[in-house]
């Protein structure tokens, strides 16, 4: 999820100046400079004592009024279209100069702290006729639409106590994507699954997956369930049928959104784990020309794509759901379902991205799973904690530790127990830490699909 290439956002913004002039901190400490010379020297003096002030005002009035208007000075924006979360990408103020005058500025961007740049603040020297451009790093914490607009300039004066101060107008849009760390490993996972479909690793065995293939006379490394009992009856020798794996199914996504998808796993939101797995599953389903689609919910439906396995259903993944976040909701496992139910009316894959907690699979989820469960094969994915499983098996050196370990032991003993209430539905449940979950979500629905 690379920016796109594009050429920079650099159109000339309008600059609103203030009326009020703008002192430097060089005008500051020739005030205190002043004062205290003032303090120092006898009462006994020719001149007022205010009247060393009143001259320091005197010239940084005139500084102000030699300072370029900032008026005159035009400002662009340069941000890439997206980055994906804990990324790294360039920001960039550009200030032109069009005047036959040197421009001394300090600049300031209105960057939103969840940006995390380097720096907000410059000080540049634009030269008569030409341009500058200030720039910094940025390192997004948080996904979502973000739009910059303002840069603050203040033109200083050539003695450098005051100066004029505007506002310039300068909007720029990036979008920060879900981060794919899992994207390399998707796609050798990819790669050789097409291996196996095409023959060069392994050679497929008749008789396996679940789309029906054809008729053939039984042999004895058959199973004899796959007897066609209407057809042997017309024939002199048992008549097997055979199956090959599906092509073109139909696999729906089902993103959690709620409250406990909001919790932290390795200092990061669940929901983030889970929707690196849900675009590893994208990447090999639709390469293997699946179509996947996907509903994102909490107590109602937040967003819905429609399957699909062309090319770009990666990119319109990311695009319905890089502006989710968490909503501190009961999750509505009954209404989401009757939402797929209602509208896909062939047999489906569905894979329900949630958490294994009391309160989500025995109160909302187990309840709803008969919607689905008589016609679509079902998943249930969850991200477990490493944090959690190092408690439960570190030594209790001291009372904290114990009740620590208890908990913990607790916690994956409820897991453990909900997993296998699923899995007694008939659920294929993956529930791995977050290094090995889009990789055992991919593996489970290679081995389902045959």
């Amino acid at each position: 999820m690379a920016p796109d290439d594009r050429e920079p956002d650099t159109g000339a913004g309008r600059v609103r100046t203030s009326l009020l002039p703008a002192g430097t901190a060089r005008l500051a400490w020739g005030f205190v400079a002043l004062v205290g010379l003032r303090l120092l020297l006898p009462d006994e003096l020719p001149f007022p004592w205010w009247s060393p002030t009143a001259v320091l005002i005197v010239v940084a009035g005139l500084d102000v009024a030699l300072a370029l208007s900032p008026a005159r000075l035009e400002v662009g924006r340069d941000l890439p279209d997206q980055v994906a979360l804990g990324g790294t990408a360039r920001s960039a103020v550009i200030v032109r100069n069009p005047t036959d005058r040197r421009a001394r500025l300090a600049v300031a961007d209105e960057l939103a702290p969840s940006l995390r740049a380097d720096a907000r603040r410059w000080r540049t020297d634009v030269p008569a006729r030409s341009e500058a451009r200030v720039d910094t790093r940025i390192r997004p914490g948080r996904r979502g639409r973000f739009q910059p607009r303002d840069v603050v300039l203040r033109s200083i004066g050539p003695l450098g106590l005051a100066g004029r101060q505007g506002t310039a107008d300068a909007p720029g849009r990036l979008k920060v994507v879900p981060a794919f760390p899992s994207r390399a490993d998707a796609e050798l996972r990819l790669a050789q699954a097409r291996r196996l479909e095409l023959g060069v690793r392994t050679v497929r065995l008749p008789g396996t997956g679940t789309d029906f293939d054809q008729l053939r006379e039984y042999s004895p490394d058959d199973d004899f369930r796959r007897i066609d009992w209407a057809a042997t009856a017309r024939s002199p020798t048992p008549i097997v049928r055979t199956y090959r794996a599906e092509r073109n199914q139909t696999i729906l996504v089902l993103l959690d959104v709620g409250r406990t998808t909001a919790g932290r796993v390795a200092d990061v939101p669940r929901v983030e784990h889970l929707l690196d797995a849900t675009f590893a599953l994208v990447t090999v389903a639709t390469g293997l020309e699946d179509g996947v689609g996907l509903v994102a919910y909490d107590d109602r439906v937040r967003a819905s794509l429609p399957p699909s396995h062309r090319p770009d259903q990666l990119a319109r993944v990311v695009e319905a759901t890089y502006e989710l976040e968490p909503a501190l909701v009961e999750t509505d496992h009954r209404r989401a379902l009757r939402h797929v139910k209602s509208r896909y009316r062939r047999r489906t894959t569905v894979v329900i991205a949630t958490d294994l907690t009391e309160a989500i699979v025995a109160r909302t989820l187990v309840p709803a799973l008969p919607l689905v469960l008589r016609d679509s094969r079902v998943f249930v994915v969850a991200v477990s904690d490493p944090e959690v499983r190092g408690w439960a098996d570190s030594p209790a050196l001291d009372d904290e530790d114990a009740y620590r370990r208890a908990a913990a032991t607790s916690a994956l003993d409820e897991r453990a127990r909900l997993a296998a209430r699923l899995r007694g539905l008939g659920v294929t449940v993956v529930d791995e830490p977050p290094g090995t979950l889009s990789g055992s979500l991919v593996d489970a629905y290679l081995k389902a699909r045959g």
